[in-house]
């Protein structure tokens, strides 16, 4: 009973003032996946109103939600009854970011591998062309199976909130509009630095612009040791900013001069819609200030919310 009052006392789900939408099509995209290296082929499709955003991975359904989270390493996986989908973040922030509050995303191994392990494409290592597909087919107002419109909801937090590890934070503040503020700090490699991306603007357009075109990183010196432990498999120049601790970016220009800090923005977004129930908002209407946080850091922040 105590666990239900303080769930309840830490979030309030409130109106946005608009029904759930939908896309208006289905839109595909094929790739190589980052850390098993195969192609596999993703297809959006309209949902339902109330069912909001689900993984199809041949027979079975694996709802987008904080729980069916599976901790692993530099990317954020999802698993049901045996099966599982990771690096679903990138894909999770622009459909949040965009409003595409239900949808169905099938997701094809094309080379045939393990039915029961699934990795959305990386792409470019942004969510740029995740953007692009939306933006491709457009969106419309989801209607149940009987017809009627829902009301989109969206979290809003009631008291401070905060997860440690470390030297890494995620801190949350009750406010009346979304403000992210996310930092890093890589002393190893003097290019990227310490640096913050703060916003109080996070509707679609200026995602699009500012937040999605936004790419993943890595160090150049831990490339092998993470491929020692069968990840980045499919990493490569035209997917990953390579930035090495003694001679800088390998494979310039930056799209920002704060572009790994905007790139943590983006994963905080994808990671935190998988708040969302029943196609309301997942990302927490609250001020988040983020600094060297990752993956596994968001995913203990959502459920220190429940």
């Amino acid at each position: 009973m105590s666990a239900v009052r303080k769930a309840s006392s830490l979030i309030s789900w409130k109106s946005t003032g608009r029904l759930q939408n939908t896309l208006s099509g289905c839109v595909e995209r094929t790739g190589v996946t980052l850390h098993s290296g195969r192609t596999t082929k993703v297809r959006l499709c309209p949902h339902v109103a109330g069912e909001g955003r689900c993984f199809a991975l041949r027979c079975s359904l694996i709802p987008a939600s904080i729980d069916y989270v599976e901790e692993s390493p530099l990317c954020t996986t999802l698993s049901k009854d045996g099966m599982r989908v990771r690096t679903v973040e990138h894909l999770l922030s622009a459909l949040e970011a965009y409003g595409v509050d239900n949808c169905r995303i099938e997701v094809e191994d094309v080379e045939g591998g393990d039915v029961r392990d699934f990795e959305v494409p990386i792409l470019d290592g942004s969510a740029k062309e995740w953007v692009e597909a939306i933006e491709e087919v457009g969106l419309e107002h989801a209607r149940d199976d009987c017809g009627y419109s829902h009301e989109a909801m969206a979290p809003y937090l009631c008291e401070p909130v905060h997860v440690l590890r470390n030297d890494s934070s995620l801190l949350a503040f009750p406010s009346p509009c979304l403000h992210v503020n996310c930092g890093i700090n890589f002393s190893q490699a003097a290019s990227i630095g310490c640096q913050w991306f703060s916003s109080s603007n996070l509707d679609y357009s200026f995602y699009k612009t500012q937040i999605a075109p936004a790419r993943t990183f890595c160090i150049f010196e831990e490339v092998e040791k993470m491929r020692e432990l069968g990840l980045i498999k499919g990493g490569s120049l035209e997917n990953a900013l390579v930035c090495s601790a003694k001679e800088g970016w390998l494979n310039p220009p930056l799209h920002f001069d704060d572009e790994p800090a905007r790139h943590k923005a983006l994963d905080l977004i994808g990671d935190l819609s998988l708040l969302a129930r029943s196609g309301s908002q997942g990302l927490p209407v609250a001020h988040l200030v983020a600094y060297k946080s990752g993956h596994s850091l968001h995913t203990q922040f959502l459920r220190s919310l429940l």
